[in-house]
């Protein structure tokens, strides 16, 4: 297919179709995946080429010609027409800036080929003096005209552009019926595509998410059957606090029974001291009586103690009984918000499953 005389000048990946040639209207896909479309020249031929190559078959061997126009139908999707080949070729770009470049380079390899046929043809008119014709000579009839050798080229090139003429009108109307289903085609497949690339980022995202969920859910799970341990430590604790609560209803009213009796003590004191004065007589009563008044105030230090030590015990009590309050109200928020994160991947795991 390439000779040793050719050399590619550019080369782009695009997806190549042709035009249905039994419908016209409709394109076939050369491959399933994008393939490299390249410009080729041909120094010896002064010819140049699009060629692309699927395997070892060539899907595109277009040379172009003067007459050839390269046609963007949308952002990524532009198609020309080959008369030699007989067919429509169309391209399929990643983004609009390779169609871009793609047509740029299109339109200078068509304007090369141009001046390649002009200075073709200045060589051939200077090497047959049959037909350099000036611009004043005018060329005759062929209808009125012998069948000499000048007349009877002139009447067979007049056919070519006759021809030319009318594969031109065919290639057009071609060129038309293809483009009606070729945009919504083109944009349709190319939809596929995106959506196809959408869905499998989507579901290595979601492969990702669900081992991540996993694993949070297994140590959301550790750490909820540690706080349930640490709850029924601390309901046993309760349980403990509660005959903390009877042994505090137990204190309080031994207090209130040693408040009532040194209460009665001190007015017996009292009344002891005031009566010392007038009313002993012998010396052993009044002796007896001093003996009674320090034994009172004895027991009066005692209790006195005594209560000292079970206000501190009941304030020790208080104290301990809030910690575990503040520690048990601490646990159950931490629980809570475990709970609603445990619903919240329990959701995502539900909603991901149905999709």
């Amino acid at each position: 297919l390439l000779s040793c005389r050719e050399q590619p000048i550019f080369s782009t990946r695009a997806h190549v179709f042709q035009i249905d040639p039994a419908t016209k209207r409709n394109w076939i896909p050369a491959s399933k995946h994008a393939l490299t479309v390249s410009y080729f020249y041909d120094a010896t031929r002064n010819v140049y080429r699009i060629i692309s190559v699927g395997g070892t078959k060539a899907i595109i061997n277009s040379t172009i010609t003067p007459n050839m126009t390269f046609t963007k139908t949308s952002q990524k999707f532009g198609q020309w027409a080959d008369s030699r080949a007989n067919t429509v070729y169309g391209l399929g770009f990643a983004s609009e800036q390779h169609l871009s470049q793609f047509a740029e380079k299109f339109q200078e390899v068509k304007e090369a080929a141009r001046l390649a046929r002009e200075k073709s043809q200045d060589k051939t008119e200077l090497t047959n003096p049959a037909l350099n014709i000036t611009s004043h000579q005018v060329l005759p009839s062929p209808i009125i005209s012998s069948n000499g050798p000048g007349e009877d080229k002139l009447f067979r090139s007049q056919s070519a552009d006759v021809e030319i003429t009318t594969e031109k009108e065919r290639l057009k109307k071609m060129l038309s019926e293809g483009s009606v289903s070729e945009v919504q085609w083109e944009a349709e497949f190319f939809s596929l595509q995106d959506n196809n690339s959408k869905l499998v980022a989507a579901l290595h995202e979601a492969n990702a998410n669900v081992d991540q969920w996993k694993k949070q859910l297994s140590a959301y799970q550790e750490e909820t059957e540690t706080l349930r341990q640490r709850v029924a430590e601390l309901e046993s604790q309760g349980t403990h606090d509660s005959s903390s609560e009877n042994n505090k209803e137990e204190l309080s009213q031994t207090l209130e029974e040693l408040e009532l009796l040194i209460k009665a003590k001190d007015e017996e004191i009292q009344m002891l001291k005031s009566q010392k004065c007038g009313r002993w007589e012998a010396e052993g009563e009044r002796e007896e009586t001093l003996q009674k008044l320090q034994e009172l105030e004895a027991r009066n230090a005692e209790l006195e103690q005594r209560l000292h030590l079970a206000e501190q015990s009941l304030a020790e009590t208080l104290a301990e009984r809030e910690k575990l309050q503040s520690e048990v109200t601490k646990v159950a928020e931490i629980m809570d918000v475990k709970i609603f994160e445990l619903s919240e991947i329990r959701q995502g795991l539900a909603k991901l499953v149905e999709t």
